[in-house]
């Protein structure tokens, strides 16, 4: 981090409200497209980043300024995505409507001529197991190094690069074969 950000970011752990919502305009834009594609739903992202940023709020006190704010958030984000996830499966279950809704596609994933490529590659990334899903929304959407994924996801850079490529290998047989 810069010297400015540096400090704007000790302003924002001693409490500094003006501070934090500075950082926060900073990392807004990626941090949701980060949660967008981990989601898969606009208006389920803006919660989650919502959810966020007021739990980065509450845990202000324990950021440790040595690690980029950013990455910092991602790692908070990255716990509410995955809160977000069982939460949803759990309605999906309760409601018995699980099966319909992976049949389900709304007519806006559709584009004139026919399935859009964005929203095939939501859905697959969608199918990930987190192992690999995590560390490439991390580094693609996340804008994260390796390094600073590998420190989120509490594993070696190591592992990060073999999880990006096993789920860059598999993303690309569920764009060629969907049913895969």
């Amino acid at each position: 981090m810069s010297a400015v950000a540096d400090d704007v970011a000790a302003r924002a752990r001693g409490g500094d409200r003006a501070a934090f919502e500075a950082l926060i305009r900073s990392e807004k834009a990626g941090l949701y497209a980060f949660v967008r594609r981990y989601v898969g739903d606009r208006d389920d992202a803006y919660d989650v980043v919502q959810e966020s940023f007021v739990a980065a709020w509450r845990a202000i006190g324990r950021y440790d300024p040595s690690r980029r704010f950013g990455v910092w958030l991602r790692a908070i984000a990255l716990n509410k995505c995955r809160d977000h996830g069982r939460r949803a499966l759990v309605r999906r279950l309760a409601h018995g409507a699980f099966a319909a809704e992976q049949a389900h596609l709304p007519a806006s994933e559709f584009d004139a001529e026919g399935e859009g490529r964005l929203a095939r590659l939501d859905r697959a990334v969608a199918r990930l197991p987190p192992m690999y899903k995590e560390p490439l929304l991390l580094t693609t959407a996340g804008g994260l190094s390796h390094e600073e994924a590998a420190g989120v996801l509490g594993v070696s850079a190591k592992a990060v690069e073999m999880r990006l490529y096993r789920a860059r290998r598999r993303l690309a047989e569920l764009i060629d074969r969907p049913d895969a």
